[in-house]
């Protein structure tokens, strides 16, 4: 009988455990791995001609898109990214890029504010502007790309009661006057 309930929560133990696995994030394999030679968007930007052509996987959020006849340019705000290639949620960064993607992306779904990790290969420095300054954006051409799901917001599981209900000597005023009412 004690071998029963040790088998039945083993069980318990691994299915808890694959459905958790079930959980982990589905990030394609090439956006999880770290390229051999790491290179930031800051880094290309001082040295395009040395970076020309090289592999980068970069991330960040999402500050607007911009769909041409052939190709569509998403505008990143780039962020240091995570071990599994998720950027992190931080003010620092390394500037901007400039992802393309072939044909059209849907700007709803690649909406300002989302999270976008690419790899891709780096195709030199175009100059656009950002209000009224022209930035150097480093171009990348997009191999493969994961749009982040977004966060939903953590709430306090704990129900705080107002202050007053934790006198000690509640309905009573101290020590002995009787009730509040």
């Amino acid at each position: 009988m004690k071998a029963i309930g040790l088998l039945s929560s083993m069980l318990l133990v691994m299915v808890a455990g694959f459905w958790l696995a079930g959980c982990a994030t589905q990030a394609p394999e090439l956006i999880r791995e770290t390229p051999e030679e790491v290179a930031l968007p800051n880094e290309v930007r001082q040295d395009p001609d040395r970076f020309e052509g090289a592999t980068v996987r970069w991330g960040g959020i999402i500050t607007g898109v911009e769909n041409l006849a052939d190709y569509t340019l998403v505008h990143v705000l780039s962020r240091p990214l995570r071990h599994n290639g998720r950027p992190r949620d931080t003010d620092a960064g390394y500037g901007r890029f400039l992802a393309r993607f072939p044909g059209f992306v849907e700007p709803e779904v690649f909406a300002p504010g989302r999270e976008l990790t690419v790899r891709g290969v780096v195709r030199g420095v175009e100059l656009m502007p950002v209000g009224s300054y022209d930035y150097p954006y480093v171009l990348v051409d997009v191999d493969v790309h994961y749009l982040w799901p977004g966060v939903e917001p953590v709430r306090d599981p704990y129900y705080y009661a107002p202050a007053w209900r934790y006198d000690p000597w509640y309905p009573y005023r101290y020590p002995y006057f009787g009730p509040w009412h």
